[in-house]
């Protein structure tokens, strides 16, 4: 809240007020993506793990070994290693605009007697 002094005139300008609206902004929409983005992964990532267990157990199942004769060396973590990576990459998005938004915030404008 902004007290105007003794004369009825305020200091915080109009300047401020936007820089002060477009911080706010950035950061409540980075941080939306942010957590979207983190959302959409983390659906993706688990139900690709769960797709690629129930896969392997139904190869079991059919007599199947799975390991096309000891030329594929790859298990589950690979994939659960890349979808934490994914997901970090995006927790990004909102430590961007967090600083984008201090930055924001620190523009500051003062209004003085000059009858501005």
């Amino acid at each position: 809240m902004v007290i105007p002094d003794g004369d009825g005139n305020t200091t915080y300008s109009v300047y401020s007020g936007f820089a002060h609206l477009a911080a706010g902004i950035c950061c409540g929409l980075a941080s939306l993506a942010s957590g979207l983005a983190i959302g959409i992964s983390a659906d993706a990532g688990t139900r690709a793990v769960g797709a690629q267990s129930a896969m392997a157990a139904s190869w079991k199942k059919m007599g199947f070994t799975g390991d096309a004769g000891g030329q594929v060396t790859s298990s589950g973590d690979a994939l659960f290693v890349g979808t934490v990576l994914i997901q970090v990459f995006a927790g990004n998005l909102g430590l961007y605009g967090l600083i984008t938004a201090l930055i924001l915030s620190q523009l500051d404008y003062q209004c003085g007697d000059g009858g501005n």
